[in-house]
């Protein structure tokens, strides 16, 4: 079995037909999916899913493309989202400089009162960051301790950033990008990164690997990047299964 630590099955490339998806997703290995919210209204869909799919479990959170300043109101209902029982991480959180859709400062306090409620709830927290490590590792910093575990979300930072990330104690998850031939930073994370911090998603419906790249993603495609990265580490497809297996199981503290 495989687990797809990152996928959104509540977008409408995907929710269509559910059931055939889980189908093809089961006869691939994998046997569990995290689905993600990325808004409050969104982490009420991934929790409806994940109530509804005896395989699918779900994350609450508010992405930095929608981060605002929470309200007293919001906060209440992201608290009350992550006591839900298939609520298994706040997420996904961060701080994207790339896009820049919000603004940075808003982007950084929204990433930080929702940290709060991570430890709170004791929950993991599932990480998007993308050109913005410098600012992202100084906050962070300050909740590492507090929190259960932390996800790095396909993550695309270079070596010297993933032992950062490594060094406060976070997992880091490789996405499809990784079979891409020019994805050389990525693939020497996923050949050097201890056995026991790595975790495998698709970000589905995003970011398909070869041979689907430029499709629509899914869950079934994950053993596509486990293979990728098996070849990487130079060991059978057997072992990153059961230790990626493991890990997420231990990340978020799923039912074994």
């Amino acid at each position: 079995m495989i687990i797809d630590t990152h996928a959104h099955l509540d977008f409408p490339e995907l929710c269509g037909d559910l059931q055939a998806l889980m189908r093809r997703a089961a006869e691939n290995g994998v046997g569990k999916i995290i689905t993600i919210g990325i808004s409050i209204d969104s982490s009420r869909q991934a929790v409806a899913l994940a109530d509804k799919l005896p395989a699918v479990y779900a994350t609450a959170g508010i992405h930095p493309h929608g981060a605002v300043e929470l309200t007293a109101e919001e906060r209440k209902q992201l608290r009350s989202l992550a006591d839900t029982e298939k609520v298994m991480a706040i997420g996904e959180i961060g701080l994207d400089y790339y896009r820049d859709r919000q603004p940075r400062e808003i982007q950084r306090k929204c990433l930080r009162q929702q940290l709060e409620i991570a430890c709170e709830a004791r929950l993991p927290a599932v990480f998007h960051v993308r050109e913005a490590y410098p600012d992202f590792l100084k906050i962070v910093t300050d909740y590492a301790g507090l929190l259960p575990a932390g996800v790095m979300h396909c993550f695309s930072g270079d070596w010297q950033v993933a032992r950062e990330c490594l060094d406060l104690g976070f997992y880091l998850s490789i996405p499809g990008t990784v079979t891409f031939p020019k994805a050389q930073v990525q693939q020497e994370v996923a050949r050097k990164l201890p056995l026991d911090r790595l975790l495998l998603e698709t970000d589905a419906p995003f970011l398909a690997p070869v041979p689907y790249r430029g499709q629509t993603n899914e869950p079934s495609y994950l053993i596509h990047t486990l293979q990728k990265v098996a070849r990487l580490r130079g060991c059978g497809e057997a072992e990153i299964a059961e230790a990626t297996t493991a890990n997420a199981v231990r990340a978020f503290s799923l039912p074994v």
